[in-house]
């Protein structure tokens, strides 16, 4: 049994958090505070923000300063501070898309997707007609080979916000545009993976089967290597089970076991999806896309049993 197409349940602008280390409100209403880092990753992180910070001391209105100041901010889990960042590089600089980009990416993180949006489709438009350029890695990979752009980052931040709000249809065309910005394998694996999901859930399996393609297991995935397992699973190349086995209290585990859960899901098995979600969120990452997914499904399951 397919999952069928349903129009999508409009999640509640989550509100303002106390300043008490607090950095969001959940879709579920629980307030996710800030993440506790290993102490050597904390003492790196805390060394390259004030590296950035003095730069961008010396020239407050530089874009790249400000940009790298806000991205160094949010690696500490700063959110809200990186995005109040941001906002300050708009004001300087109302013509850079990169601004945009990156505010919205942590919209997303404190859950305001509606912001989100409107910050992703402003960037877009910048962007409209230019050419793409690399995006530098801020936690670059082993090989130190940055594999994203600023218009695949914008396009893929886009989808994943309208995926969030349950609009499939309108996460569907943005998705599809990614795929012509997929040049690299990382970006493929990735996209694929999004795009997939958001044809499962309109209930259109053969066109989902299609974006499969060109995923196989030879593939040269230096990061996204959690996307390139869950593609090759809708493959039917690695069984369910086999991924079911990740730990939830990691980033790749929460995003594959949210691809697995989903797979349930559009699979006709909702109750063990749920089952899924509801062992993600609580894991402790709740910056990454697979625990807000799950987040997501659950205030909307919720929604619908109300």
């Amino acid at each position: 049994a397919g999952c069928a197409s349903q129009s999508p349940v409009t999640l509640q602008t989550s509100p303002a958090p106390p300043d008490d280390g607090v950095e969001a409100i959940s879709l579920l209403g629980k307030p996710l505070r800030r993440p506790a880092l290993a102490p050597e990753v904390a003492r790196q992180r805390e060394a390259e923000l004030a590296k950035a910070r003095a730069r961008w001391e010396r020239n407050r209105n530089h874009p790249d300063d400000i940009i790298w100041f806000g991205r160094r901010t949010a690696y500490l889990g700063r959110y809200r501070e990186a995005i109040d960042i941001f906002t300050d590089g708009i004001r300087h600089h109302p013509h850079d898309a990169r601004m945009y980009r990156h505010r919205g990416h942590r919209y997303i993180t404190i859950r305001r997707l509606d912001d989100a949006i409107r910050d992703l489709e402003r960037a877009e438009e910048l962007t409209r007609g230019k050419p793409d350029e690399i995006e530098p890695d801020g936690l670059p990979n082993a090989r130190g080979v940055p594999t994203s752009s600023l218009q695949s980052n914008i396009c893929y931040h886009l989808g994943l916000a309208w995926y969030l709000k349950g609009d499939f249809e309108r996460a569907l065309p943005v998705y599809q545009r990614c795929a012509a910005l997929a040049t690299n394998a990382d970006r493929l694996v990735s996209n694929t993976h999004w795009l997939y999901m958001t044809l499962r859930r309109l209930g259109r399996p053969q066109e989902a089967e299609r974006v499969l393609e060109p995923i196989s297991s030879s593939l040269d995935v230096i990061e996204n290597t959690a996307y390139h397992k869950l593609t090759l699973m809708y493959r039917g190349e690695i069984a369910p089970e086999e991924l079911s086995k990740e730990n939830p209290s990691t980033v790749e585990g929460a995003t594959i076991l949210y691809g697995v859960g989903n797979w349930y899901l559009y699979n006709g098995e909702p109750e063990k999806a749920e089952r899924f979600f509801r062992q993600i969120v609580e894991g402790g990452e709740w910056a990454a896309f697979g625990y807000i997914a799950c987040e997501a499904e659950i205030a909307r399951s919720t929604t619908l049993r109300e």
